[in-house]
C-alpha cells in the first residue's frame, strides 16, 4: 500500500472523539483553535488485524478475569527475536499499565527516598516528574548536541555518577526528542560506566519499531550479547507502534534473577492488577500480523520527515532540524530565528501550533519544539508552511507589530 492509499484509508477525524491530543488543546494550551502536532500518538485508525481482534473480543460479550494466554508470548517473543534477535523467557515477563507507570515502580522499587537518579536530557519529561515525584535526587547530564546531532557525554555522565552516587540511570532507546537511534558501541560505553559503578539501568524501548534508513534498535539487554543483564530492566509496549496508548498496557522485560525477585516484591504491595485484557488483546494482535500496517505507517512518517526536513532547510536554513533516526518526533532549533522568550508567541499564537515545548524536555532547550509527525501529510504541509511564513515575516518586519496572517 502506498502513502496515499494508506492515508486515505486510516486518516480519521479525531476532534470530538475524547482526543487529549485534539480535544482538550483549551486546557492545555489556553486555545481550541491549533494545530495539534503534540502528545505523540497517531492521526491514524490502527491495524485492521487489532481492530478485528478487538471486536470479536467485543462481541464475545464477557470481560471477566483473564490470563495471559500462550499465544500471546507466541506472538510477543517471536516480535522481538525475529526483529531484535532478543530470545525471551515467559519467567522474564511482567506488565504494567503503562511505560510511565512502570517508571514509577522501578524507581520506588530499587532505589531509596533521596537516592540520586541520572537522566540525560533532553529527555521525555516523565522521566523528570518521576525522579521527583517519588522523592529522589533528580540528576540530569547533557547529551552532547553538535548543530542538532545528540550523542552521549561519557566523561560527564561518568563524573555526574560520581559526584551524586547515582543508583539509577533511566536509558531512552531510541531517544525522545533526540531522535537518535544508539549504536552497539555506544551504549556497550555508557552502559560500562554503569557497570563500574553499579549503577542500574531501566531502558524505556517503547519506541523500538520506529527506526528508518539503516538504522537498527538494539535493546539494551541484547548489547554485546547480553553484557550487561544483570544490570538491565527493560520495558516496552505496542502503543507507539500500533496507537493503542489509551488501552493501557506494556511489557516488562526482567531478566535477572535477583533483580525480578527485588521487584516481584515490592509490586505486590502497590499493584495487584497484572494487565488489560483488552490491551493484551491488541498486542497479540499487532505483534501477529500487524507488520505490513506498521512499515506502511512509518513510510508516511517518513515521508513527512523528508519534507520538513528539506522545505525548513531550503526556506529556512537558519533553523537546526535534528536528524530524526528514530520515534516519530522532529525536535528543531528555533534559537536563531526567534528570542527564547518569544518560542510561544511565535509557534502557538502566530503559527497556530499545538507543540511540545523543548524547555519541557530539558531546561537549557528553550527556543526548541518537537513536532509529532505521526499524522497526515495534509498536516505537516500546514505546519511547516506557517512556521516559514511567520518567519519570514520577522525578518521583514518588526516581530510585535505584525498581525498574524495564518489561521487554522
Amino acid at each position: 500500500m502506498n502513502i496515499e492509499e494508506f492515508v486515505e484509508k486510516y486518516k480519521v477525524e479525531r476532534h470530538n472523539s475524547t482526543s487529549l491530543k485534539w480535544d482538550l488543546l483549551e486546557e492545555r494550551f489556553g486555545d481550541a483553535d491549533l494545530l495539534a502536532m503534540w502528545v505523540a500518538d497517531m492521526d491514524f485508525r490502527t491495524s485492521d488485524s487489532i481492530t478485528e481482534a478487538l471486536t470479536k473480543r467485543v462481541n464475545h460479550g464477557v470481560y471477566g478475569y483473564s490470563f495471559v494466554p500462550q499465544s500471546y508470548f507466541d506472538a510477543y517473543f517471536n516480535w522481538m527475536e525475529e526483529r531484535y534477535s532478543f530470545q525471551l523467557k515467559k519467567e522474564w515477563i511482567r506488565y504494567s499499565t503503562g511505560v510511565v507507570a512502570a517508571l514509577y515502580w522501578f524507581i520506588n522499587a530499587f532505589t531509596e527516598p533521596e537516592d540520586s537518579v541520572i537522566i540525560l536530557t533532553p529527555v521525555y519529561y516523565p522521566f523528570h516528574n518521576a525522579v521527583r515525584d517519588c522523592g529522589r535526587k533528580l540528576i540530569t547530564c547533557p547529551l552532547n548536541n553538535d548543530n542538532g546531532y545528540f550523542t552521549f557525554d561519557y566523561d560527564r555522565f561518568e563524573q555526574a555518577i560520581i559526584d551524586s552516587r547515582a543508583k539509577l540511570y533511566i536509558h531512552c532507546s531510541p531517544h525522545n526528542p533526540a531522535g537518535r537511534v544508539w549504536s552497539e558501541e555506544e551504549q556497550d560505553k555508557l552502559f560500562e560506566i554503569c557497570k563500574k559503578h553499579n549503577v542500574l539501568i531501566v531502558s524505556d524501548e517503547i519506541h523500538q519499531d520506529f527506526t528508518f534508513d539503516d538504522h537498527k534498535h538494539i535493546p539494551a539487554a541484547v548489547v554485546k550479547d547480553g553484557k550487561y543483564r544483570d544490570l538491565i530492566i527493560t520495558v516496552n509496549s505496542a502503543s507507539k507502534t500500533f496507537n493503542l496508548a489509551a488501552l493501557i498496557h506494556s511489557n516488562i522485560i526482567i531478566t535477572d534473577d535477583i533483580l525480578r525477585e527485588k521487584y516481584d516484591k515490592y509490586i505486590k504491595t502497590v499493584n495487584q492488577t497484572d494487565f488489560n485484557t483488552m490491551g493484551l488483546t491488541a498486542t497479540e494482535a499487532g505483534y501477529s500480523s500487524g507488520g505490513e500496517w506498521l512499515e506502511s505507517v512509518k513510510s508516511v512518517i517518513y515521508s513527512n520527515f523528508v519534507y520538513a526536513r528539506d522545505t525548513l532547510n531550503k526556506e529556512l536554513p537558519e533553523i537546526t532540524v535534528t536528524p530524526m533516526e528514530g520515534t516519530y518526533l522532529m525536535f528543531i532549533d528555533l534559537n536563531k530565528i526567534i528570542p527564547k522568550e518569544k518560542t510561544k508567541e511565535f509557534i502557538q499564537d502566530r503559527c497556530r501550533l499545538a507543540v511540545d515545548f523543548g524547555e519541557w524536555f530539558g531546561t537549557d532547550y528553550k527556543g526548541y519544539v518537537r513536532l509529532n509527525l505521526a499524522t497526515t501529510p495534509e498536516n505537516v504541509k500546514i505546519a511547516i508552511t506557517n512556521i516559514i511564513r511567520e518567519a519570514k515575516l520577522l525578518k521583514e518586519n518588526d516581530y510585535m507589530n505584525v498581525p498574524s496572517l495564518l489561521s487554522i
